[in-house]
């Protein structure tokens, strides 16, 4: 499931694959791209902001896309078979060509940007989200997130600040809303609440002071510690790599206790929250059985719209 670590990763390989590179083609399969050719534009740079790709060409356009529960961006070589999904799920193609290198007698320019050595195709599938932008306009697509956890811009106090200004908000649903702090996901927020020894649906503003301060602190370590590595561990253990999330009905790897799922939020999209109900204090959805999603099951109070 893609969050802010996965993001992160993926502007990386983009990144080492596109940037510095002339594209020798572009192909956008959504209707309102369809006819758009940016062939013959360098890639400038393949930019993370919290779950949101840029991909920054030549002549001041970005390429904004997000990969949702299911998307993904592939990079491939010339001699490689794509790999990424059906065919008829590709959203968007982009070939990097290297650039020529210099001659002896033609020293590079002392800021020239390192050009991919190969030519490489990068291949989005499944984006729920591709459209081009000015690049002076990214903010129309990305000025609505709070601090990036893995960003330039991270601020502990103001992600804690935006958190706290609504004391009555479950926590699970605050710690996704991406205007809040952003690069959380499903993952994250039921493995944050395991930490913190509370539920979901705790509201934030009755968690423990200590555990108040500590939030900001912790989310930013367990995304940090993730970035570069190949499957998301929070645990520190081999082979048991999540305390509870995708762990229903089995033991809690703290007090053996079933690990429980429901659904969190206003029942628009599936949210399958874990926790362990011998760990973590905090009210619960009035129905929990082991196994079942819930769609649609609330804790009353007030409903708030997640934002990506």
């Amino acid at each position: 499931m893609p969050e802010g670590d996965t993001v992160w990763q993926t502007a990386k390989r983009l990144h080492a694959a596109l940037a510095g590179g002339t594209l020798s083609r572009s192909d956008f399969r959504v209707p309102k791209y369809a006819t758009v050719d940016l062939t013959g534009r360098t890639v400038l740079d393949v930019t993370p902001r919290g779950k949101h790709l840029l991909t920054r060409v030549e002549g001041g356009l970005t390429i904004h896309s997000h990969l949702g529960m299911e998307g993904s961006w592939k990079v491939f070589t010339d001699q490689q078979r794509w790999t990424g999904g059906a065919v008829h799920q590709i959203r968007a193609i982009l070939t990097a060509t290297p650039a020529p290198t210099h001659t002896p007698n033609t020293p590079a320019a002392p800021d020239a940007r390192p050009a991919p050595t190969a030519t490489h195709t990068a291949v989005g599938y499944r984006l729920p989200v591709l459209e081009l932008l000015r690049t002076t306009e990214e903010d129309r697509a990305v000025g609505h997130l709070g601090p990036d956890l893995l960003g330039p811009d991270w601020d502990p106090d103001r992600a804690l600040a935006n958190l706290l200004m609504d004391p009555a908000r479950q926590l699970g649903e605050a710690l996704l809303d991406q205007r809040n702090l952003a690069g959380i996901g499903n993952v994250y927020k039921s493995e944050l609440c395991f930490l913190l020894r509370v539920t979901p649906w705790l509201p934030i503003g009755a968690l423990p002071a200590e555990h108040t301060a500590q939030l900001p602190l912790l989310a930013k370590k367990l995304l940090e510690a993730n970035r570069d590595r190949p499957i998301r561990n929070t645990t520190g253990r081999r082979g048991q790599d999540l305390f509870v999330y995708g762990r229903v009905r089995r033991p809690c790897l703290r007090c053996a206790t079933s690990v429980r799922v429901a659904d969190q939020g206003d029942g628009s999209r599936e949210r399958p929250t874990y926790w362990c109900p011998n760990c973590q204090a905090g009210p619960t959805p009035s129905r929990t059985p082991g196994a079942t999603p819930h769609h649609g099951t609330q804790h009353r109070g007030t409903q708030h719209r997640t934002t990506n």
